[in-house]
């Protein structure tokens, strides 16, 4: 398959933004502001710091975007395992729609996003956490990839990065931190351009978030898995670790075939590209009766299969119900795909299956 991007995915351009004061007084989000402008958003400045007018309903709260300030709570990175040894938070919300959104049981009220001004703040709590993880910092299997802070658990980085440009600032960040570190986070989008060229170090991983071709029709908003490929080839032409997200795992028509070609694809977009130190993550899909009621709202009619009576019932570790596939379905599928990964890309370092 050809691996340039003829037409990249229309970027997000949200319709209204609301902008907080303290916001608009870091130069973070005045130019946040500045560019949705000149996109042709409307931008609210608000006197205060009171998030006001925010929309009802689903379609309008998702062309929606806040320029606010992290507190000093949501500043503070939080353990995220097994992913990586902390989290933080650039953003929170996404402009995708996808139908299995993991977010919907995990932020409260309308699904705007939210993008944070106060960067120089947020990255400043970093580094007194150098060594202190419980992931890669004390696994002697990962320990290579230093202490690893994630960008995306609440938000897609890289499909608002034109608005807010946090990203190539916190790239720069971790490459100019002469230390054992390590940026990651995961994206659907393939806007990689203005990444391409930053001082990263090799302390930056993009992990690219894949799926059978099937899976697309859930993923409403994001770019086709032939953009995402080409965009993993750039990253990885331009020196970036990569890691693949194959998530979320179904049971899809035709699954067995579909895998394995998705990851035949993977090892032809990386091949000829500099060693990307590739790592595979592996999540299959799950949902709390919190997330199927929000999504069941939101996408009235789609076609996911969220049955609780197909599903085991498992317990998270803070106490809650999720239901993910049952133990028959849930060897069938890792077999099955852990197979064709080390057919196809047997360098690559298997994480995690969940």
């Amino acid at each position: 398959m050809p691996f340039d991007i003829p037409v990249q995915h229309r970027l997000w351009v949200p319709k209204r933004v609301l902008a907080t004061a303290t916001a608009l007084s870091w130069p973070g989000g005045e130019a946040m502001a500045e560019r949705a402008a000149a996109l042709g958003a409307e931008v609210v400045r608000l006197k205060g710091d009171r998030l006001t007018g925010l929309p009802e309903s689903y379609k309008d709260a998702k062309s929606t975007l806040a320029i606010v300030v992290a507190s000093p709570s949501k500043r503070r990175p939080q353990p995220i395992p097994p992913s990586a040894d902390w989290r933080f938070d650039l953003a929170a919300g996404c402009p995708a729609h996808c139908q299995y959104c993991y977010l919907a049981g995990s932020l409260a009220g309308p699904p705007i996003v939210r993008a944070h001004a106060n960067l120089p703040e947020i990255l400043a709590e970093l580094p007194p956490l150098l060594g202190q993880g419980r992931v890669t910092s004390t696994d002697p299997r990962r320990a290579g990839e230093g202490t690893t802070f994630e960008a995306s658990c609440y938000t897609d980085p890289l499909g608002i990065e034109h608005l807010t440009g946090a990203l190539a600032e916190t790239v720069r960040f971790f490459g100019a931190w002469d230390a054992a570190v390590q940026l990651r986070f995961t994206t659907k989008y393939d806007g990689v351009a203005p990444l391409l060229g930053l001082p990263h170090g090799g302390r930056t991983r993009i992990r690219f978030s894949v799926s059978a071709r099937a899976a697309e029709r859930f993923e409403g908003g994001a770019p086709r898995m032939a953009n995402r490929l080409a965009a993993m080839r750039q990253a990885a032409l331009a020196g970036y670790r990569i890691g693949l997200t194959v998530a979320p795992i179904m049971p899809l028509p035709d699954w067995q075939s579909e895998y394995d070609r998705l990851l035949v694809d993977c090892a032809a977009a990386l091949e000829g590209a500099p060693d990307p130190d590739l790592t595979v993550e592996m999540i299959t899909h799950r949902f709390t009766a919190g997330s199927k009621e929000v999504l069941g709202g939101w996408y009235p009619g789609s076609a996911l299969e969220m049955d609780e009576a197909q599903r085991a019932r498992k317990l998270t570790k803070f106490g809650s119900a999720k239901f993910v596939f049952p133990r028959e379905r849930m060897v069938e599928l890792r077999t099955t795909i852990e197979a064709s990964l080390a057919r196809h890309l047997p360098g690559a370092r298997r994480l995690y299956w969940t």
